[in-house]
């Protein structure tokens, strides 16, 4: 506990919000590339550095990026309003009997879920933690409630190695590798760049399934021990309510807002849509971004029955995406810098002195799991640390998709000890960042452990 209590402090005290921290990196990374890197223009290094900055807030393919992850955040958030939803998640609630069979019962389903979408194993494990502790405070069982809150937070350290992973998805992309890659590296490595990286040798890759399958079992395993191991706690919930559709005193076109079959047709409309357009890429396993988006969107809608409904549940996911919407531009100027000024390279070739074949994803794993704790986005991370594992795979011959999914394995691992994500869990089911961090904390060794275990087996 103490160790947990020192963690809290030095993220209350030390760690501003990542907004600020965001704008603390562009300072950063602006006087590094004074001191470090060398004026090529005829303008003056600051005014040039400026305008590296400017060119990559407003970097055209990194907006639609951030468009991209936004829709992911908030199309999951509204499945999870949804009423098929629901009742799945209080059928799972009257499974529970004791504090072991609670934290497995989401744990195990947040993971599968969170592989999927990142944005909906965040919210459905956060509303099964809480209607699991409200279902046993309404049946008298005592259950240890930190810990089911943790356990539905563990989805966010297997989110980046899933088919929403923000670095896989996007190298599945056709021309994502160009715009990310064009203006930093020179002709030679932009020639060993692929059109498309298919989320076939990525996500799906045997490797990467073996690795969320043991991580999976192990954290299952894992949280039923410590049920086992801990004593309940006292909590007083009231009864947390999804989206209300009421449809009392409906005129006019108020009518074809709460209507079924407009729903549903369009629904269906948008899956026929989405049938023809990506058949081939889902047979070959290829996932990209507009695909699952797209997705998700024709299901949202017949799941929810009807566009007010639908709609309502947008409005309470929308508040999520504040930190994309804010954020991504700046990361997207730093990385506009770092490409720029030839600073990509310069870390780049210092990797490359440092590391052998063997270790490259080594150090792109802890390096990333170093960065999600001051950058806490895997979209915003990809766009600056992306360019660099990049461009260091492909002068050490290691395989890219081997070092992208490193990043994401360190990328993910860390949001463990990150509270960011963390804020919807903790506001849904009442708990504080200090009382689910020792498991937090505990769930991240064990993730470590394979996911290294993983890089230098395979």
């Amino acid at each position: 506990m103490g160790l947990t209590k020192g963690i809290t402090l030095i993220f209350r005290r030390f760690l501003p919000s990542p907004f600020t921290i965001a704008v603390f990196l562009t300072f950063l990374t602006v006087v590094l590339a004074l001191v470090f890197t060398e004026n090529t223009s005829d303008r003056n290094h600051f005014v040039q550095i400026l305008l590296y900055w400017e060119n990559g807030i407003w970097n055209n393919g990194l907006l639609v990026f951030a468009y991209q992850m936004m829709l992911i955040l908030v199309l999951g958030h509204v499945l999870v309003l949804s009423r098929p939803m629901e009742r799945l998640i209080l059928r799972i609630t009257k499974l529970v009997r004791n504090t072991s069979n609670a934290a497995v019962l989401v744990a195990l389903p947040t993971m599968l879920v969170s592989f999927f979408n990142w944005g909906l194993g965040l919210i459905f494990g956060a509303i099964l933690a809480r209607k699991i502790g409200e279902y046993a405070q309404a049946n008298n069982i005592p259950i240890n409630y930190p810990l089911v809150g943790a356990s539905g937070y563990v989805g966010m350290m297997v989110w980046h190695g899933g088919i929403s992973g923000s670095a896989p998805i996007k190298v599945s992309e056709s021309g994502h590798l160009d715009s990310l890659m064009g203006t930093i590296s020179d002709g030679g490595i932009l020639a060993q760049l692929p059109e498309t990286i298919s989320t076939s040798f990525t996500v799906f890759s045997y490797w990467n399934l073996i690795l969320f399958g043991v991580v999976v079992l192990a954290v299952s395993i894992l949280v039923y021990y410590l049920g086992k191991r801990t004593t309940p706690t006292k909590f007083d919930l009231k009864e947390y309510r999804f989206t209300s559709t009421a449809k009392s005193n409906l005129k006019g076109a108020e009518k074809l807002d709460h209507s079924k079959i407009a729903a549903i047709s369009f629904g269906t409309l948008i899956l026929l849509a989405f049938l023809l357009q990506y058949l081939p890429a889902l047979r070959s396993l290829n996932i990209t971004p507009n695909l699952l988006n797209f997705f998700m969107l024709g299901l949202a809608i017949v799941l929810h029955g009807n566009f007010r409904s639908f709609l309502s549940a947008v409005e309470e996911a929308i508040g999520d995406t504040a930190g994309i919407l804010i954020q991504f531009p700046l990361y997207f100027g730093i990385m506009g810098i770092m490409g720029s000024s030839g600073m990509i390279t310069s870390i780049s070739d210092f990797f490359v002195s440092i590391s052998t074949e063997t270790t490259m994803p080594i150090f792109t794993f802890f390096s990333a799991g170093l960065v999600n704790i001051f950058v806490p986005s895997g979209g915003g991370q990809w766009a600056i640390q992306g360019p660099l594992v990049l461009e260091s795979a492909l002068k050490m011959d290691v395989p890219l998709p081997k070092a992208i999914m490193a990043l994401a394995y360190g990328d993910q691992i860390t949001n463990m000890l990150q509270p960011f994500w963390a804020l919807p869990l903790l506001g849904i089911t009442r708990l504080k960042a200090k009382e689910i961090l020792p498991y937090t904390l505990v769930f991240m060794l064990i993730g470590s452990l394979v996911y290294i275990g993983g890089l230098l087996i395979f």
